[in-house]
C-alpha cells in the first residue's frame, strides 16, 4: 500500500520539493470521488419527479420520504466516516467509499426497470444512496492532513465546492439522460454514474496516498464536545448547509407540486445547487475580509427575505418570483456555508493557549458540524412533507423555516456580535469572528 511515513508540509523546502505535488494529486482525486458521492446522494431528487411517468404512483408523503431517507443516512454516516481515514488510511477508504456507490446505482437500475417494485425497496434504495453523503466528511478529513495550515482553507474550500457541484451535475444531466430513446428510461439515471464510479475507485487505489501521521485524536473530540461553541456553530450550520442540501433535495419536487404548469422547469433546478456551490468559496473569502460572524448574520437576514419571497410567490402563483427567490436562497446558503466554516478556526483560536490543540479541536468541530448540518436537510424536507400533506400548501413550512432563520440570526448576534461579548472576550474580535 502507498503509505507515506515522512510528511512535513509546514516546512517550506519539503512542501515545494515534494509535498505540494502529492497533496494536489490527492486533492484532485478526492474531489472526483466526492463529487460522485454527492451526485449519487441526491439522485432520488430527480428520479422521484418521474416515478409516476413509469408506473409508480406514490403519494406526496411517500415521495418526500424517498428524499428524506438518503439525507438522514448521509448525515448519520458523516460521523463514522470522519474516523475512517485515520483507521484505514485515505487511499483505502477513498477506494472503499467510492466503490460502495455502485450499490445504490445497481439497486436503482433494478427498481425502476422492474414493474411492481414495492415501495419498501425504493426506500431501501434511497437509504443506500445515503452512502454518498458520508463521503464529504472522510474526504475533508483526509485532505486536511495533506496541506499546511496556511493553505488548508483554499484546499478544503475547493474540495467542499467540488463535492457540492455533484448536486448540480446530477440535476443538470439526469433529466436529459432519462429521455434518451423513446419515453422515460429511469434506469439510465443510475447506469450513467457506474462507469465513473469504477474509474474513481480505480484511480483512488492506484494513485492516492495514506499518511501514517493521520492518527485519530479522541482527546480533541472530547474537548470539542464539551465546548458550547461546538453546538452553537452546529446550530448555525443547520441553517446554512442544512438549507443548501435540504433545498437541493426538494427543489425539483417543489416546482412540480406547486406549479404544475411549469414542471418543465425541473430541468433548470440544477441552477440552484450550481450557484450555491460556487458561492461557498466566496463566502469564505468575504469572511476573511469583513469577519465571519458579520457575513453569517447578513446571510440569515438574506435567507429570511428570500423565504418571504417564496411565501409571496406561492400565494400569488408567481412562478418567476418563486424560482428567483429559491435561487437567492441557494446563493445565500452557499455564502453562509463558507462563512460559518471560516468562523470555526477563528473561534477556537480564542479557546486554548495551545495552538495545536485549538487546531485539532477546530478540525473536530468541522466534522461534528458537518454531520449535524446535513441533518438540517432532513428537517427541511420533513416540514415540506407535513405542510403539503396537511394544508396542501408550502406556507406553514415556509413560516417555520422563517422563524428558524430568525433564531439563527439572533444566535449569531448574541454569541459573536453583541458589544458585551467583545468586552468580555476581546480575543473574539481580534480573531476576526
Amino acid at each position: 500500500m502507498s503509505w507515506i511515513d515522512h510528511w512535513e508540509p509546514e516546512k517550506p523546502e519539503f512542501w515545494e520539493s515534494t509535498g505540494k505535488r502529492i497533496a494536489r494529486k490527492n486533492l484532485a482525486l478526492s474531489i472526483f470521488a466526492e463529487n460522485l458521492g454527492f451526485s449519487v446522494w441526491v439522485l432520488m431528487s430527480i428520479v422521484v419527479v418521474s416515478l409516476g411517468s413509469v408506473g409508480f404512483d406514490f403519494s406526496v408523503g411517500q415521495q418526500f420520504w424517498l428524499l428524506i431517507v438518503p439525507n438522514l443516512v448521509g448525515a448519520v454516516l458523516r460521523v463514522p466516516y470522519t474516523f475512517a481515514v485515520p483507521r484505514f488510511g485515505g487511499r483505502l477508504w477513498t477506494t472503499i467509499s467510492a466503490g460502495l456507490l455502485l450499490i445504490p446505482c445497481t439497486m436503482l437500475a433494478y427498481a425502476v426497470s422492474t414493474p411492481g417494485t414495492p415501495y419498501w425497496f425504493f426506500l431501501l434504495t434511497s437509504a443506500a444512496m445515503g452512502l454518498g453523503g458520508g463521503n464529504f466528511s472522510s474526504s475533508m478529513a483526509n485532505i486536511s492532513f495533506f496541506y499546511p495550515e496556511g493553505k488548508k482553507g483554499l484546499a478544503l474550500g475547493m474540495n467542499a465546492a467540488g463535492g457540492n457541484l455533484g448536486v448540480a451535475i446530477t440535476q443538470l444531466v439526469v433529466p436529459f439522460v432519462i429521455t434518451f430513446g423513446t419515453g422515460i428510461n429511469l434506469a439510465y439515471a443510475a447506469l450513467i454514474w457506474m462507469p465513473f464510479v469504477v474509474v474513481a475507485t480505480a484511480l483512488a487505489w492506484l494513485f492516492m496516498d495514506s499518511l501514517t501521521q493521520a492518527k485519530p485524536d479522541g482527546q480533541s473530540y472530547k474537548l470539542a464536545l464539551s465546548n458550547q461553541h461546538t453546538w452553537v456553530m452546529s446550530f448555525l450550520y443547520i441553517g446554512t448547509f442544512g438549507s443548501f442540501i435540504g433545498y437541493s433535495f426538494a427543489f425539483p419536487s417543489l416546482i412540480k407540486l406547486s406549479f404544475v404548469d411549469y414542471k418543465g422547469w425541473v430541468a433548470l433546478a440544477f441552477l440552484g445547487a450550481l450557484i450555491g456551490s460556487v458561492a461557498r468559496p466566496f463566502g469564505g473569502w468575504l469572511a476573511d475580509r469583513v469577519g465571519g460572524a458579520k457575513v453569517t448574520l447578513g446571510t440569515f437576514v438574506g435567507l429570511a427575505v428570500g423565504t418571504i419571497g417564496v411565501m409571496v410567490s406561492v400565494d400569488s402563483r408567481n412562478f418567476a418570483l418563486f424560482f428567483g427567490s429559491f435561487i437567492a436562497l441557494f446563493v445565500l446558503a452557499g455564502v453562509g456555508n463558507g462563512s460559518t466554516y471560516r468562523m470555526i478556526p477563528a473561534i477556537f483560536r480564542t479557546q486554548s493557549a495551545d495552538d495545536k490543540s485549538a487546531k485539532r479541536q477546530a478540525a473536530a468541530v468541522v466534522g461534528i458540524a458537518g454531520a449535524i448540518g446535513a441533518a438540517g436537510g432532513v428537517l427541511v424536507n420533513l416540514v415540506f412533507k407535513f405542510s403539503l400533506e396537511g394544508s396542501k400548501t408550502l406556507t406553514p413550512a415556509l413560516t417555520a423555516i422563517l422563524v428558524f432563520y430568525g433564531l439563527c440570526l439572533g444566535t449569531t448576534w448574541w454569541f459573536y456580535l453583541r458589544r458585551n461579548v467583545f468586552a468580555a472576550r476581546p480575543s473574539l474580535a481580534y480573531a476576526g469572528v
